[in-house]
C-alpha cells in the first residue's frame, strides 16, 4: 500500500512524545509528515519503505521509531532492567538486547550516522546507547558488543552475515524488535543486496518480532523494493508500505553551453576547464563529479594548475588511503574547501555540509544516479539543489539533454530486483553452518522468504548445498573443496574449526581488483628505481591496480592522488614513488567506475534523435552536427537501425548505431565480427562506445552487402544469441575472469588466511584449474551456471542486446558512403586509443578527429 503524505494530523502528531516536540521546537523546526507517518506504521506493528529525496530528514525518519520507543520504556521494563544488571569488574552494564539494526552500504555512512544521532539523543537526554560495528572496529569492542549489545548497532551487510555466522547469533538477535536499512536503492542493485537479503531471511527466523524500515531515494518501482523488507511467502508476493515524502522543491538541472569548440569524441571535458574552475569560484562549496578514477586524478591535475586564485580544492575516490578521504571529508563537513573532485564514492547519502552546486563531468548514464548527485547539493528540502551538466562530447550533449528532462518529469530508471546469485547463497550456505548445524529442508524455506531467492527451485539449493558439500561432482576426489559434512541427524555443520575461520576471513562479494599499496619517498638515486636505492616506508598515498604497474618501467611518471609521482620500484606489494614534475606523466586505467548508459536514457537519446523538432533546445554545434548528417546519410527512427558502410585508408568499415551502452555493443561487436568471419569479409577489429558500434574488415563491405554476400539482417539476427554465443565463450578469457569472482565469493578458492593473503597469480592458477576442469567433466556445474548468469546480465548485456535485436529485426537502414560519416567520428576515434593515456591522448585524439572531422565535412569529392 502506497501512502502519500499530504499533511500532518493531529492525532499522528499526538505519537510523539513532549520531550522530542519541545526538542524540535528548540532547533526551529517541525516534524516532516513522512517522520511521523514512519511513527505510525512503528505504531501498527508494520514494515515500511520510505521514499523520500536528500534534504527530507530520511535518516532521522528511520530511528524516531526506535528513539521513541526507547525512551518510553515501561515501569515494568525499566524494573526488569534493574534486575539484570550484572557487574564486570568494570562497572555496571546493561544487558536490556539489541533493538535496532542499521544496515549501510558504506562504513563511513555508518559512522556519520551515529555522529548525527549522538546529538539528539544528548540534547533530548535520551537513555540510548549507539554503536558502530565495521571492518574498522576494534577486536575486544566487537567482542563486547555480541555479549552486551547496544540498543542501536550501526554497521554494514559484512558484519551482519559476520555477526549470523556466530553461534551466539541466536542470542544477540531474540530481543531485536527493528532493522533500517539505509540507501536501499543502492543496496539491491549487487550481489551485496542478496547476501544481506539472505541475512535478513536469517533475522526474521531468529527474531519474528523484527519489523524493517528501507530508506530510498526515489525509484522506478517502489513496490518492487518494498517485497525486500517482509518475508514472502510460499508461492504470493508481500510487500512491506510505502511512504512517499512531498514538498521538495524541483533541483535546478543546466547544460553548460560552452564558448569554446565543443569536441566530437573524447571524455576529458578539458575544453571546458577553464569554465568548470570559474564555477568553483563562484560558488561556496562545489562538488565535480566524474564517472572514473582516472577522469578524478586528471581533472583534478588541471584545475590545480590553473587554480591562480589558490581555491581549497581536494580530491576524493575509493583508491585513496582512507586517511586522505576522512581529511577531505572532514575538511567538507566543516566547510573549509571549496571544490572537490570526486567519483561515486560521495555519491550516496553523508551530509557534507553546505554543498551548494554540483558539476556532472560528461555523460550521466542514467537519470536516477544523476538525481542523487544532484541531491548532494542544498541538504534542504525547501530549496532547490542546483547542478550544471558540462557533456564531453557532442553525443553526450544529447544524454544530459535527455536526463535533463527526465528530471523535469521525476522519471526513474534504477535497475528492477535482482535474482539471487547462486554464489552468494553458497557463502550464505556455509555462513548458517558456521553458526549452527541446519537441516536442508529447513534453510530451503527460509531461504525463499528472502525476495531475490523467492522462486528459488529445490533443484537450484540442493545443487549449492552440494557444492558446499563436496564441491561438486567432478571435484569430489578434492577433500579440501568439502567444507561442510552432514551428521546423524541429517543436519550440515562445519567440516573442521579451519572451514570457519576461512569464512569469516573472506565473507562479502565485493571482490577487490588486484590491488598494490603507494608509498610516497624521496628518491636518493635520481629516479633509477632500483631496489634498495629508496627508503622504505614512506607515507601511504593509497592503492593501485595491479596491471597498470606491470605495464610501467622504472623512472615512468603518472598521476596519483592528485599529484605527478615517479615509479621507482615495486617491492612485494609496495610501490615507491618519488615526487615528479613531468608534464606528460600517464594516468592510471582502473577496471571499476564505469558506468553503462541506462536502458531509459538510451530510449530517450532514440526519440531525441527521431524528432528533428526538439534539435532546436540543442547547442548550435550539436543541431549543425546532426544536420550534416542527415544531408549525406541518416539519422535512424527510434525503433530502425542505421548501418553505414564506407572505406577508408585502405580498410573497410560498418558502423551501427544501436544506442544500447558500452557493454551491450561489446557483445553485439564481438558475435557481428564471428559472423563476418564466416562471410569471408576478413574482419581485423572493432570499437564499441555508448552509441555505436564499428568494425573494420579488409573485404569490399559496401560491395559485400551490395551483392547480397552479406544480408544485414540475417547478420544482426537474434539467433546470433545461440551457437554464436556460446562458441564465443568457450574460448573468452572473459568467462573465466567472471568464473574467477563467482569462485572467490562462493569459498571455493579463498584468498586471505591466517596470516598470508593468495597472490594474485595464486588465485588465477587456482581458479582457472577448476574452470577448465568444470567445463571437461561438469559442464552444468552450479558456479559456471553462475558465472553465465553473471555475464549475461553483467559483462555481457545479453538481456539489452537481445531485445534491440528483436526491436530492429527488418528494419534496418543501409547507407552505403564514400567516406566517414558526421555521426561515425566518435566511434572511429575511439580506434588506438585505450592504449594512450593522459594529456599524449587527447593531444592524438585532437589531431586524429581534425583529420576525421575534415573527412567528414568535406562533402566536395
Amino acid at each position: 500500500m502506497t501512502r502519500r503524505i499530504p499533511k500532518i494530523q493531529a492525532e499522528t502528531l499526538s505519537l510523539l512524545p513532549d520531550r522530542f516536540k519541545a526538542w524540535f521546537v528548540a532547533r526551529g523546526w517541525s516534524p516532516r509528515a513522512h517522520q511521523l507517518a514512519l511513527l505510525e506504521k512503528a505504531r501498527e506493528d508494520a514494515s515500511a519503505l520510505l521514499i523520500a529525496p536528500t534534504g527530507a530528514g530520511k535518516t532521522l525518519a528511520g530511528f524516531l521509531p526506535t528513539l521513541v520507543e526507547l525512551s518510553t520504556e515501561t515501569a515494568e521494563r525499566k524494573a526488569a532492567e534493574k534486575q539484570s544488571l550484572v557487574s564486570t569488574g568494570r562497572g555496571v552494564q546493561r544487558t536490556g538486547g539489541l533493538h535496532t539494526l542499521y544496515i549501510s552500504p558504506l562504513k563511513a555512512l555508518a559512522v556519520d550516522i551515529a555522529r548525527n544521532l549522538e546529538r539528539p539523543i544528548a540534547e533530548m537526554a535520551l537513555p540510548v546507547k549507539v554503536e558502530t560495528r565495521t571492518g574498522d572496529t576494534p577486536v575486544s569492542r566487537r567482542q563486547r558488543q555480541r555479549r552486551y549489545p547496544p540498543d542501536v548497532l550501526l554497521t554494514t551487510p559484512e558484519q551482519l552475515a559476520l555477526l549470523l555466522s556466530s553461534d551466539d547469533a541466536p542470542f544477540l538477535f531474540s530481543s531485536l524488535k527493528r532493522i533500517v536499512l539505509d540507501e536501499l536503492h543502492a543496496l539491491v542493485t549487487s550481489k551485496r543486496g542478496d547476501l544481506l537479503s539472505l541475512g535478513l531471511a536469517r533475522l526474521w527466523r531468529l527474531a519474528p518480532q523484527m519489523r524493517a524500515i528501507g530508506l530510498s531515494a526515489t525509484v522506478a518501482e517502489p513496490e518492487q523494493l518494498a517485497r525486500f523488507l517482509v518475508p514472502q511467502p510460499d508461492g504470493e508476493e508481500r510487500a512491506a508500505d510505502i511512504v512517499v515524502a512531498g514538498g521538495a522543491a524541483p533541483p535546478e538541472v543546466e547544460m553548460l553551453d560552452t564558448r569554446e569548440r565543443l569536441p566530437w569524441a573524447g571524455h576529458s571535458a578539458r575544453h571546458a576547464l577553464p569554465e568548470i574552475y570559474e564555477l568553483i569560484k563562484a560558488n561556496k562549496t562545489t562538488l565535480v563529479f566524474v564517472n572514473t578514477r582516472s577522469q578524478a586524478e586528471m581533472l583534478f591535475q588541471n584545475l590545480w594548475s590553473m587554480n591562480d586564485d589558490g581555491l581549497a580544492i581536494a580530491l576524493h575516490h575509493g583508491s585513496l588511503d582512507v586517511a586522505q578521504r576522512r581529511k577531505v571529508e572532514d575538511a567538507m563537513s566543516a566547510g573549509r574547501l571549496r571544490g572537490v573532485v570526486c567519483t561515486s564514492s560521495l555519491d550516496l547519502g553523508v551530509d557534507w555540509g553546505d554543498v551548494d552546486l554540483v558539476v556532472n563531468i560528461g555523460a550521466p548514464k542514467g537519470s536516477s544516479r544523476l538525481m542523487q548527485r544532484i541531491g548532494r547539493a542544498n541538504h534542504r528540502l525547501d530549496e532547490a539543489s542546483r547542478a550544471v551538466l558540462v557533456p564531453a562530447n557532442r553525443f553526450e550533449v544529447l544524454e544530459c539533454r535527455v536526463a535533463i528532462d527526465a528530471i523535469a518529469e521525476n522519471a526513474q530508471d534504477t535497475p528492477p530486483l535482482r535474482t539471487g546469485a547462486l554464489d552468494v547463497l553458497a557463502q550464505h550456505v556455509l555462513g548458517c553452518a558456521c553458526g549452527e548445524p541446519f537441516l536442508s529442508d529447513e534453510l530451503y524455506a527460509e531461504v525463499r522468504t528472502a525476495a531475490p531467492y523467492a522462486e528459488l527451485s529445490r533443484q537450484d539449493f540442493d545443487d549449492v548445498v552440494d557444492f558446499v558439500a563436496s564441491g561438486g561432482y567432478a571435484l569430489k576426489t578434492y577433500e579440501r573443496f568439502a567444507r561442510i559434512k552432514q551428521d546423524k541427524e541429517g543436519r550440515w555443520r562445519v567440516a573442521n574449526p579451519k572451514v570457519r575461520q576461512s569464512y569469516r576471513m573472506n565473507v562479502g562479494t565485493i571482490v577487490e581488483d588486484d590491488m598494490l599499496k603507494v608509498r610516497l619517498v624521496r628518491s636518493r638515486g635520481g629516479g633509477t628505481g632500483a631496489t634498495g636505492v629508496i627508503a622504505r616506508g614512506g607515507r601511504l598515498l593509497g592503492e593501485i591496480e595491479e596491471a597498470f604497474i606491470e605495464g610501467l618501467s622504472p623512472g615512468d611518471t603518472f598521476v596519483f592522488s592528485g599529484e605527478v609521482v615517479r615509479y621507482e620500484t615495486l617491492v612485494e606489494d609496495q610501490v615507491y614513488v618519488s615526487r615528479a614534475h613531468d608534464k606528460d606523466p600517464k594516468v592510471p586505467s582502473y577496471m571499476g567506475g564505469k558506468f553503462p548508459l541506462s536502458t531509459y536514457l538510451a530510449e530517450r537519446v532514440r526519440r531525441l534523435l527521431d524528432d528533428g523538432r526538439a534539435w532546436g533546445g540543442l547547442p548550435e554545434q550539436v543541431r549543425d552536427w546532426l544536420s550534416l548528417q542527415k544531408d549525406v546519410s541518416k539519422v535512424a527512427g527510434v525503433r530502425e537501425l542505421l548501418v553505414e558502410s564506407f572505406p577508408r585508408a585502405n580498410k573497410h568499415y560498418l558502423v551501427c548505431y544501436p544506442f544500447e551502452g558500452r557493454l551491450a555493443h561489446q557483445t553485439l561487436g564481438m558475435l557481428l565480427t564471428r559472423r563476418l568471419e564466416r562471410a569471408r569479409a576478413r574482419p581485423l577489429g572493432f570499437v564499441a562506445n555508448e552509441y555505436a558500434v564499428a568494425i573494420w574488415a579488409l573485404g569490399d563491405l559496401s560491395s559485400m552487402i551490395r551483392n547480397g554476400r552479406i544480408d544485414l539482417n540475417a547478420l544482426f539476427d537474434p539467433d546470433m544469441l545461440g551457437d554464436d554465443l556460446e562458441a564465443w565463450l568457450a574460448e573468452s578469457a572473459l568467462m573465466k575472469r567472471t568464473f574467477r569472482n563467482c569462485a572467490i565469493i562462493s569459498g571455493l578458492i579463498t584468498r586471505r588466511h591466517t596470516g598470508e593473503e593468495k597472490s594474485r597469480r595464486q588465485v588465477l592458477f587456482s581458479t582457472d584449474l577448476v574452470y577448465d576442469v568444470l567445463r571437461k567433466h561438469q559442464a552444468d556445474h552450479v558456479l559456471l551456471r553462475a558465472a553465465r548468469a553473471d555475464a549475461a546480465t553483467g559483462l555481457l548485456d545479453l538481456r539489452r542486446l537481445s531485445d534491440m535485436l528483436m526491436r530492429i529485426h527488418g528494419r534496418i537502414t543501409h547507407r552505403e558512403l564514400d567516406r566517414v560519416s558526421p555521426l561515425a567520428v566518435p566511434v572511429m576515434l575511439e580506434i588506438g586509443r585505450e592504449s594512450v593515456y593522459g594529456e599524449a591522448a587527447d593531444e592524438l585524439l585532437a589531431e586524429a578527429a581534425d583529420e576525421l572531422v575534415k573527412e567528414a565535412m568535406d562533402r566536395s569529392g
